[in-house]
């Protein structure tokens, strides 16, 4: 049938070369994961020392919850990451893996 008028078909699917770049969250996640690796620290530990729940961080780390500042504070504080350092890595991250021209990402 084509199209119907007033609606266009759906794009497709973002394919590897036009992958889109990660959301903040999925950005903020995987520095902290790199960043409690490194550190050679167990989820546990660090939600522990967080007060958050383990569940909750590796989800944070997952890129599926979006932490408020005061948990990428007490995270980032458990990881002996301040929030400045936190948030530039994670400017970084978002800067490099950047897709080229515009991407639009509906609500």
């Amino acid at each position: 049938m084509g199209e119907v008028i007033g609606f266009p078909r759906p794009a497709a699917r973002p394919t590897q070369a036009t992958k889109a770049p990660p959301l903040w969250r999925e950005a903020v996640g995987q520095v902290l994961r790199d960043e409690r690796h490194e550190r050679g620290r167990t989820l546990a530990d660090v939600a522990g020392e967080a007060g958050v729940s383990t569940q909750y961080l590796s989800e944070v780390e997952r890129g599926r919850k979006e932490p408020s500042s005061e948990v990428l504070e007490a995270v980032g504080g458990a990881l002996r990451l301040e929030l400045v350092d936190l948030t530039a890595r994670v400017t970084h991250r978002l800067a490099t893996d950047r897709a080229p021209g515009p991407v639009c990402l509906a609500a």
